[in-house]
């Protein structure tokens, strides 16, 4: 606030005012930085795994898992994995499921190459009791690359979801891509969903 005093002649008397006039420092009304994206901690570095997706509510798939994906994979809120590799996993990975506390299924499927292509149906069906069991969820089902044995069981799912034929050969051949098998496809034709149709689905059933 700056005071100013002025005066004015009237005759031979003088009058003063006192003005009180606000001064206004414009520095103030700069407007502050505007930042596009806000950077906090590792929110713009979120990777997920190769061919991830998702397959039903409280169900994802991918390929191998690895350190670079940790920070995606925590935002699913993970209570399981289902790995269908025989490898195990690295110390960093290990040390990640320890302390998210997520517990670890693993059906080592050796990975082969036509013809000598051989899934084992007994295995295949233990991990669908996995993936069944509502208390595993969310849960994440992956292989190396998330084509070949992942399709595979997922294919299985939704036998046990009721979809045709024509939409599990589609979807498993929208990640398998040009690496899609005859024998892959052949096997999720024969498999026998019979035994499981006891287990109880509380996700999505639909048909298609």
């Amino acid at each position: 606030m700056k005071i100013v005093h002025t005066s004015a002649a009237n005759g031979d008397d003088t009058i003063y005012k006192t003005i009180e006039v606000a001064v206004i420092d414009r520095r103030d009304l700069t407007p502050p930085p505007v930042f596009p994206f806000p950077v906090v901690g590792d929110e713009l570095n979120l990777i997920p795994p190769l061919n991830f997706a998702m397959v039903d509510n409280g169900i994802f798939r991918s390929g191998f898992p690895d350190s670079a994906n940790f920070s995606f994979l925590q935002t699913l809120g993970l209570r399981s994995i289902i790995c269908l590799c025989p490898e195990p996993y690295t110390e960093a990975t290990t040390e990640f499921l320890k302390d998210g506390g997520i517990r670890l299924y693993q059906f080592g499927i050796e990975s082969y190459k036509e013809p000598f292509v051989n899934i084992p149906q007994d295995t295949i069906r233990e991990a669908l009791q996995v993936v069944l069991d509502v208390k595993n969820h969310p849960i994440l089902i992956h292989c190396k690359r998330g084509k070949h044995r992942t399709g595979c069981l997922v294919g299985c799912l939704r036998k046990l979801q009721k979809w045709c034929l024509s939409s599990i050969f589609d979807e498993y051949q929208r990640f398998a891509v040009a690496k899609a098998r005859v024998s892959d496809q052949r096997f999720m034709e024969l498999f026998d969903v019979s035994t499981l149709k006891h287990l109880p689905m509380s996700f999505s059933c639909l048909k298609r």
